[in-house]
């Protein structure tokens, strides 16, 4: 039959929404896909279109194809992990080797789309579809992390305001950075307001490790010659953008920072921090966690 030999363009996978026939030959037709009535007939007699992602296997099918795939095809999914701290020039990059995609066209369409150009994805294991374009999988990641961010702000302050929120995320980037453990995130949370609070620049190596600088050791040449506005050495204040994607923990211990006096922290050798009150006794821990390292 023509009809059903006529060709239809579609991407290589698609998601359909649960719901009825009717409802998922609407929804397609938002997409503009050359959906018809009859189709709604034909889909009844070989089956029930699946919900979720479906594989079209290639953009160039007939419309029997088309329809035989609502109903028969699933697409193969890849997990992929944006673990908290991460940054979005590395994830991106994790992305388009576990996706075979284009990291130029990740990186092009999500400084499109993203309200923000760090902080703006939700640390989370991701099911995505084998086969997906660039711009939707920016949308899609996008799309979710929105949602639980405004979601998360909500339960928190009543309502979502982007300013503050981003305000929030930048103080819970250098928090995430800097903190051993989760247990750590109010209290270096205290710090930084501490230090703030007093006029004091925070001087913190973790918000160097920005962008493809995330896994990089913070050298004296780095501090002096870094003219970011991640530099913390240089400017004072927190970065007016986030370091990194966090964690809902210290999100959290951003606008819940625990009661300290506060202003100086150090790792010691069993890789968590000791706390200071005044530069004396920092020098003190210093001194202990130098000695022990000669031993």
């Amino acid at each position: 039959m023509y009809y059903l030999n006529k060709p239809i363009q579609t991407p290589k996978v698609l998601y359909i929404q649960k719901g009825s026939i009717n409802k998922i030959i609407a929804h397609l037709h938002t997409q503009n896909k050359q959906i018809s009535k009859i189709d709604a007939f034909i889909l009844r007699l070989i089956g029930s279109p699946q919900s979720g992602w479906i594989s079209m296997g290639t953009i160039h099918n007939t419309k029997a194809d088309f329809l035989y795939k609502l109903t028969h095809a699933k697409a193969a999914l890849q997990n992929v992990t944006l673990i908290p701290g991460e940054t979005t020039y590395i994830f991106l990059r994790q992305l388009a080797t576990s996706l075979h995609l284009s990291v130029t066209k990740l990186e092009y369409e999500f400084n499109k789309q993203a309200p923000f150009k760090e902080g703006a994805l939700v640390p989370n294991t991701y099911s995505m579809p084998l086969g997906i374009s660039e711009k939707n999988l920016i949308a899609l990641l996008l799309k979710v992390s929105l949602s639980k961010m405004q979601s998360i702000a909500i339960k928190i302050f009543g309502t979502y305001n982007e300013k503050k929120w981003l305000h929030y995320l930048s103080i819970a980037s250098v928090i995430q950075k800097e903190s051993a453990n989760t247990k750590e995130m109010p209290i270096v949370s205290s710090v930084i307001y501490n230090r703030i609070k007093k006029g004091m620049k925070l001087q913190m190596d973790g918000t160097l490790n920005y962008g493809k600088y995330s896994h990089i050791k913070i050298t004296p040449y780095r501090i002096r010659n870094d003219k970011s506005i991640y530099n913390t050495y240089l400017n004072k204040g927190v970065p007016s953008l986030p370091v990194c994607n966090v964690s809902l923990d210290a999100i959290k211990a951003a606008i819940f920072p625990a009661k300290t006096n506060y202003l100086y922290f150090m790792k010691n050798n069993d890789n968590v921090h000791d706390f200071a009150c005044n530069y004396s006794t920092h020098l003190v821990n210093i001194r202990r966690v130098t000695k022990r390292n000669k031993k």
